[in-house]
């Protein structure tokens, strides 16, 4: 499910670069859970802004993982719910079978393979790979899955396994510089 190709998301992206104080949190909550089931858009953005809450700037960074998880893991349960929806109407995924590109046959192969060896540690696990987009990984294993506390948990897992991965890798690039 993703909004016309012609929709400009800039601005959404530019609020989130720009975002300050606490209601900067919220932003970056709005941000991630509509990034988990709608906007194909790179969830480590969250990661840009300076919320100048008044705490270490480690602080800010976990308090920017934790809303950004939980974030992501609202937006994945309503993602979920369209999904156990979308198993009920069949239309929509032939719709998608059809589709130019077949994201069904891709996503399911790939989290079909990850469900199989290693369940929602396999969501996890796939969601915290730095700029791949998550939303078609949440919309296949939503398909496939049915427990939504379970789902919720490897998606807040992975979206800060992923935030985790992605400032243990900056940071450590630019200290080899």
């Amino acid at each position: 499910m993703v909004l016309a190709p012609w929709f400009d998301y800039h601005w959404l992206e530019a609020a989130v670069e720009t975002a300050t104080g606490w209601v900067g949190l919220g932003i970056i909550a709005v941000y991630s859970f509509l990034i988990a089931f709608v906007l194909p858009l790179p969830s480590e953005i969250v990661l840009a802004p300076k919320l100048q809450l008044g705490v270490p700037r480690n602080v800010e960074l976990a308090l920017i993982m934790l809303v950004s998880g939980l974030g992501k893991a609202g937006g994945s349960v309503f993602a979920f719910h369209i999904g156990q929806e979308a198993k009920e109407a069949g239309p929509i995924v032939r719709f998608l079978k059809r589709s130019r590109f077949d994201v069904i046959e891709w996503s399911e192969k790939q989290t079909v393979e990850l469900a199989r060896k290693y369940g929602y540690a396999g969501l996890a696990m796939a969601l915290s790979v730095p700029f791949f987009p998550d939303t078609l990984s949440i919309y296949a294993f939503a398909v496939l899955e049915r427990d939504y506390l379970k789902f919720a948990a490897a998606t807040f897992v992975g979206s800060v396994g992923r935030l985790l991965v992605t400032v243990l890798f900056f940071s450590g690039a630019f200290a080899l510089l």
